[in-house]
This record gives C-alpha cells, sequence and structure tokens, in this order.
C-alpha cells in the first residue's frame, strides 16, 4: 500500500495519501514501526492484517517521481502491480470522498503516472480520496 505525495510537506492535500498510511499504520499498532529503506527511498512499515502481510510505503521523493519507489519497492518484496495499492488525492472529488478505481488511466494525476511509467502498468488499484477544488 503506497501512500502517494509530497515528501516533507505533511498536512498538504497533495500529500494525503501519505496522512492516510499514516492512519492506517495507527490502527494496524504499527505507527512505532516506520524505518527508512534506503533500497526504495521511502519510509517503510511492516503490518499484517486479516493473514495478509502488508508493506505501507511513504515515498521520500516528490508526487512526479513516486513510482520510482514504488517499483523498486515491488522488486524487493516481489509484488506485481496487481498486489500494489496506491492511496492518492483526487481534485475531482469533494472533499473527504473516497472512490476504488481498478486501473486505467492516471486521469492527470502525476504520481499515479509516475508508478504506471516505472512498473510499465495501470493494473494497481487506486484508492482515491477527494481533497477538492481550491
Amino acid at each position: 500500500v503506497a501512500g502517494l505525495g509530497n515528501y516533507g510537506m505533511r498536512g498538504t492535500r497533495h500529500s494525503v495519501g501519505m496522512e492516510v498510511l499514516d492512519r492506517m499504520a495507527r490502527q494496524l499498532a504499527v505507527a512505532e514501526g516506520w524505518r527508512v529503506d534506503r533500497r526504495c527511498c521511502a519510509d517503510v512499515a511492516l503490518a499484517t492484517a486479516q493473514g495478509l502481510e502488508l508493506v505501507l510505503l511513504k515515498p521520500r521523493r516528490f508526487m512526479n517521481l513516486n513510482g520510482l519507489s514504488v517499483a523498486s519497492a515491488a522488486e524487493i518484496y516481489s509484488l506485481g502491480p496487481e498486489d500494489i495499492y496506491l492511496v492518492h488525492d483526487d481534485l475531482d472529488k469533494a472533499l473527504g470522498k473516497v472512490a476504488i478505481k481498478l486501473g486505467g488511466s492516471a486521469r492527470g494525476h502525476n504520481g499515479v503516472q509516475s508508478c504506471i511509467s516505472a512498473l510499465h502498468s495501470n493494473e494497481m488499484t487506486r484508492l482515491r480520496v477527494g481533497i477538492g477544488r481550491p
């Protein structure tokens, strides 16, 4: 599960994917388990939920380069694009509304496009979190 955003810019609308992962880590009792993984240039926490092993990933890059971290982590953890969930902001959704998107285009989102390019696939499931338009 990759929370897309601009690393170091906590609390901004475009980093909502990382905020969602922080919340997930707290709910899964692994919030103290975040560590820097230089191999994929990301903060990583490992968790288990309902018998599934999860890799929570917050890229340490700007949004338009998030895909490099996601692709590196996919290789390290032997994951295919179909195993990856991207959590990201969506300007076209009202604030707080969420939607699941199964594959398809990036719809203009630079972080998602970066992941599609780096993984050579658009099969990732996306959790789109509405931030609304200013």
